[in-house]
């Protein structure tokens, strides 16, 4: 990498962003080129200014906020109507849903 002088960011090579646009299917101008290769670099700076920091009493976590049961409870309430269920389908015998089979007999 190479920096850019103007705020010690670390810009990626030019041949690095072609090579992943390329591997990504991405066409890209040359102004987007250097666009990337600056935001690539300013993300790896910033991560290598995260992992400078002294973790060692931190404890490991799964998540960054402390989750309980994250689900609802399990309540029975009544379901729609049949009736209503099957209004607005394309294709129905008043009862089910009928649909094309796709599984030959």
């Amino acid at each position: 990498m190479v920096s850019d002088g103007a705020n010690n960011t670390m810009a990626f090579p030019r041949e690095t962003v072609l090579k992943v646009a390329s591997l990504a299917r991405l066409q890209l101008t040359p102004e987007e080129v250097d666009l990337f290769a600056t935001q690539l670099g300013a993300t790896l700076d910033y991560v290598a200014r995260l992992d400078e920091l002294d973790v060692s009493n931190v404890e490991p976590m799964v998540h960054a906020i402390e989750l309980t049961n994250v689900l609802r409870d399990d309540v029975l309430v009544p379901s729609l109507p049949r009736h209503d269920a099957v209004a607005n389908a394309p294709k129905t015998d008043g009862k089910y849903f009928l649909v094309p089979a796709i599984l030959e007999s």
